[in-house]
């Protein structure tokens, strides 16, 4: 049995054809009348496949997404004994992958499918497990969803950058220097937890993470309220403010 995507369907021939007019020439070179043309197929096939033009773009963006999923599940290394470098190796995967392929980047981002919504999801469930884990290690030093934030902003903002300046003036010191303060701003320079300095922001950070979902030994009650608590904690006595 062939899954909608496989190999040799129809589908995915126009797909891969749309994504590398896409990367040779831009949005403009996406036509229909091209498109098929470079599957070896007649115009119509994407209209019965895809409905339109924008159909297919949608297409695209999932089809992108899949290689980029792909590329970060590879990247999980359940046994790595340290989440800040495990951060840096995922932002620089996600930043590489903006730079080097601009245009799929561009329409992955604009894209509101269903299919490449849930693979968008599925992206940001990766990067909050990465969240967690620095949590868990009492690393952060702002709450799980900022720092989420703070990363998803300085990632998408490096590439944004990087496209804008004339080519000429490009410097891949840049990226480091964004990826070092995205570092900064959401990391400790040496894991706390329980110390007299951390804090008890950075003790709730650690306990909430390591709490296991649905623990036996609570309540439903007792758990939304040891929720409440710790997340009230964490919201911060020791972040940095402005």
């Amino acid at each position: 049995m062939t899954t909608r995507d496989s190999t040799d369907s129809p589908r995915r021939r126009i797909v891969e054809a749309a994504v590398e007019l896409l990367e040779n020439g831009g949005p403009d070179a996406v036509s229909t009348r091209a498109v098929a043309a470079a599957a070896g197929m007649q115009p119509p096939a994407i209209y019965r496949l895809f409905g339109d033009k924008e159909g297919l773009l949608e297409a695209v963006a999932e089809h992108g997404y899949a290689q980029f999923l792909e590329r970060k599940r590879a990247q999980l290394d359940p046994a790595s004994q340290d989440p800040v470098e495990e951060l840096r190796r995922s932002w620089d995967m996600v930043v590489e992958f903006g730079v080097c392929r601009p245009e799929l980047f561009a329409v992955m981002n604009r894209a509101t499918g269903r299919g490449s919504d849930a693979a968008h999801r599925a992206g940001l469930e990766i990067l909050h497990g990465r969240v967690r884990r620095l949590a868990a290690g009492g690393w952060l030093r702002v709450d799980e969803e900022l720092a989420a934030q703070i990363i998803h902003a300085t990632g998408q903002g490096a590439v944004t950058t990087w496209h804008s300046t004339p080519a000429d003036r490009r410097n891949p010191a840049l990226l480091t220097v964004l990826r070092e303060s995205m570092v900064a701003a959401i990391t400790r320079a040496e894991p706390a937890v329980s110390t007299a300095e951390s804090g008890p922001a950075a003790a709730a950070r650690a306990l909430r993470a390591a709490l296991p979902d649905g623990a036996d030994v609570l309540s439903d009650a007792e758990q939304r309220l040891l929720g409440e608590w710790l997340t009230r904690l964490a919201a911060d006595r020791d972040a940095p403010h402005a």
